[in-house]
């Protein structure tokens, strides 16, 4: 976690942020969140109970007051007035103030189970809010094949390898961009790096192989920094590619084939990849979860949606399908 925020933030917070960093391996990003979403409850907390100023912005909140004592007053009530006024004051969907919920909820087990520090859980009763399990967004198999034909420029060994891995593998953004070549091994596998630093080894078929060698044939050695030099893909600049250029990639050449501005991300080609799969290569749930690296077989399960033409062949797949009364 950044030094800057752990300076700022209250004893008995900080030491839940460094708990779940260290011991139980969350990113820097999850922590952040944590620390973002604990902030904003005990800024709601100290503006409804009247603590501040009122003509002191909601923003600048001081949370510093935040010790024990402030958090054993919390009761089950203030965290549902809470998610009202991130529903209606903050307009957070649902999905945020579902995430909202389960931090407290983490943070609250923390206190009373890790750490004792309190003998009872006012939020064990809270219940999770209603989210609804949308379908994931993703590329049609056609519309894959345009995207890596569309690759083209001086960077296209680099650019078709990237959109391979992607579409391929299912990986994330930070983990194709934390990729070193050391990761690609002689067993025809490659070693991720995925959330909480948890490896998992993925199988590089004929197309991820030829894509890779393609790109290490012209992958700059001379002049790339130090830090840099294990890097499998390089920007222009002949450093790790980062996060920001890889996606300027994939806009544009979504854009090319006509799909900009409609929804499509990086991360909507991992929900390609899951997604072809598991309709065209019979792969079952359970291998899904491990080449995806989901901690949860729940998260997996989104992409055993059925397309309604798989819908349709299934009904016509019935044994009754064709069959009808006579009439007598």
């Amino acid at each position: 976690m950044k030094h800057e925020l752990l300076i700022q933030t209250p004893e008995i917070i900080r030491d839940f942020l460094i708990y779940m960093e260290t011991v139980r391996g969350r990113s820097e990003k999850t922590v952040e969140e944590y620390y973002m979403d604990l902030r904003t409850f005990f800024r709601y907390l100290l503006m409804a109970r009247g603590m501040v100023s009122s003509d002191i912005a909601y923003q600048k909140i001081d949370i510093s007051v935040i010790d024990l004592e402030f958090i054993s007053s919390v009761t089950l009530t203030d965290v549902y007035s809470f998610l009202v006024f991130c529903k209606d004051e903050r307009g957070n969907a649902a999905r945020t103030r579902a995430r909202k919920t389960s931090c407290l909820r983490t943070f609250f087990k923390y206190l009373t189970g890790k750490t004792q520090q309190l003998q009872v859980d006012p939020l064990q009763e809270l219940d999770s809010v209603k989210t609804g399990k949308s379908l994931p967004k993703y590329l049609t198999l056609e519309q894959s094949r345009q995207l890596l034909e569309a690759v083209e420029g001086k960077n296209k060994e680099r650019d078709y390898a990237i959109l391979t891995l992607f579409l391929n593998c299912g990986l994330r953004l930070s983990e194709l961009c934390g990729l070193n070549y050391g990761d690609i091994r002689q067993d025809h596998t490659m070693r991720i790096t995925g959330k909480g630093n948890k490896e998992r080894i993925v199988y590089l078929n004929e197309a991820c192989e030829n894509a890779l060698i393609r790109w290490m044939e012209v992958r700059p050695v001379d002049g790339v920094a130090a830090k840099d030099k294990n890097a499998l893909f390089l920007s222009g600049r002949k450093r790790r590619i980062c996060n920001k250029t890889v996606q300027h990639m994939v806009y544009q050449y979504l854009d090319k084939i006509g799909l900009g501005g409609q929804g499509y991300s990086v991360h909507k080609l991992r929900h390609t990849a899951a997604t072809l799969m598991y309709q065209y290569g019979n792969v079952d749930v359970r291998t899904l979860q491990s080449i995806l690296g989901h901690e949860n077989l729940g998260t997996t399960e989104i992409y055993t949606h059925l397309s309604n033409q798989q819908i349709a062949q299934a009904a016509e797949s019935n044994p009754l399908a064709s069959f009808h009364v006579k009439k007598k």
